[in-house]
């Protein structure tokens, strides 16, 4: 393999790779990737080229996206405010129809992004693979759910045929209607499955930042806990946390919330010392 015609230039280096490269080569990797990232052309530039480098290592890797940006954007367009719980969006009918059509129309960009740099992908999304179940949140979220149940072997399946799965996050109820779940909590069931060795959770800020407005670089599970319950942690931070709870309480050995914004992040942080973002382990 040679690593100076994959590696970028400015990412980690070739001895830095070396060094971590062999913790990852039998695990699979899961990526969310928020809405904003992908908004930004640089940004989604960068985060397709860390995708197809890692993928070119030998890295198995799912990646979840979000759509927050994009489906705020349409749904302004359209004179609909959106509002929040707890850092979910509350999902009428109209905004399902939105939210649906903006996370396919930035799933294919994903793929075809990809695709021009000759990487195998396949779309994971109820329109045409059934892979995540969901039960209803609370009635006044209205069509947001959270995963009951995953088809981790069509997932696998794909891992298999050398392939990376772009999943939508939204899934079905045993009615069969479409929910929207929130990304991050998407990826996190997934990774749980999974008993994933990395989860990353990339964003458009820090990390996650103390009293000071500093970067914790790593936390444990209890320290998390504690921030949540003395409210230093809010908005769309909540369901990140809990995620990162959840999966690392639950097989996933470790979350980073990634600053997305830094030059090559998801590289530094599989394949560098100092890493890229929040670490929350057990």
């Amino acid at each position: 393999m040679d690593l100076e015609k994959i590696l970028p230039t400015n990412g980690p280096s070739i001895d830095e790779v070396k060094k971590y490269i062999e913790k990852y080569l039998e695990e699979i990797v899961v990526i969310k990737c928020g809405g904003s990232v992908l908004l930004d052309e640089n940004l989604f530039k960068q985060f397709i080229e860390d995708v197809s480098v890692i993928h070119k290592l030998g890295l198995s890797v799912i990646v979840v996206h979000g759509g927050g940006k994009n489906i705020k954007k349409k749904l302004d367009k359209l004179n609909i405010k959106s509002k929040f719980i707890d850092g979910l969006r509350v999902t009428d009918e109209t905004t399902i129809k939105v939210v649906e059509k903006a996370l396919l129309e930035l799933n294919s960009e994903i793929i075809n992004n990809l695709k021009d740099l000759q990487i195998g992908t396949e779309s994971v999304a109820p329109q045409n693979k059934d892979i995540i179940k969901i039960k209803p949140e609370k009635k006044e979220l209205g069509f947001v759910g959270s995963p009951k149940e995953i088809d981790l072997n069509s997932i696998l399946k794909i891992i298999k045929e050398k392939k990376i799965p772009i999943v939508v996050p939204m899934g079905t109820s045993d009615d069969n209607k479409i929910y929207n779940i929130n990304a991050d909590i998407a990826a996190g069931a997934i990774a749980k499955e999974l008993n994933s060795r990395r989860l990353l959770l990339m964003t458009d800020v820090e990390g996650v930042l103390d009293k000071n407005k500093k970067l914790i670089p790593e936390i444990n599970s209890s320290i998390a806990e504690k921030m949540l319950k003395d409210g230093d942690i809010s908005g769309g931070m909540i369901p990140k946390i809990n995620t990162c709870l959840d999966a690392v309480n639950n097989g996933v050995t470790g979350v980073v919330i990634v600053d997305g914004r830094k030059p090559h992040s998801i590289l530094f942080e599989l394949f560098s010392d100092k890493g890229a973002g929040a670490l929350i382990r057990k």
